[in-house]
């Protein structure tokens, strides 16, 4: 096989994994926003996500939380602002730095996350329920290399300069 038969191929090969890349975006993407409507209705996806970090987080900083997130301070203030005004997450005095404070769910949030996850927590599950566990396995391995950069490996993954993820 030639070089530019092969990285033609490589293109096809990479846009179809684009193109499907795109299919479970779309389908994450209403999965978010019906999941941030049953939190609080009218919630918007951006502020969902910016409670469900905090919930993974458990305790983080606002300062923090913008780094994590790669927002705005202004706009991550106002929905900070906004995710308290609903009782779904609390501040508290920073213990580490008195000057800030950490920002945790509620009980309140903790049990509207819940509620609103249900309808969809065994989607995955169930859309995988054929599949092999070493299928699965493999396909977390590959997504992990791609999402950290590397090369896949069967043994763990080693660095590469050729994948660079956005």
């Amino acid at each position: 096989m030639s070089d530019e038969t092969t990285r033609e191929a490589r293109t096809d090969a990479v846009r179809a994994l684009e193109g499907e890349f795109s299919e479970l975006i779309g389908q994450f993407r209403r999965i978010i926003t019906e999941n941030a409507n049953r939190v609080s209705p009218g919630m918007l996806p951006g502020a969902y996500k910016v409670f469900t970090t905090i919930v993974r987080r458990e305790s983080i900083t606002q300062s923090a939380l913008a780094e994590t997130l790669m927002v705005d301070k202004g706009q991550l203030s106002r929905t900070v602002r906004e995710l308290e005004s609903l009782d779904l997450i609390q501040r508290a005095p920073d213990p580490a730095d008195g000057r800030s404070s950490l920002l945790s769910p509620t009980a309140f949030g903790m049990e509207r996350l819940a509620a609103a996850r249900a309808p969809q927590e065994g989607l995955l599950l169930s859309a995988l329920d054929e599949w092999p566990v070493d299928e699965i396995d493999n396909l977390t391995r590959l997504l992990h290399a791609l999402n950290a950069g590397v090369l896949p490996r069967h043994g763990g993954a080693q660095p590469s300069t050729v994948v660079s993820p956005a």
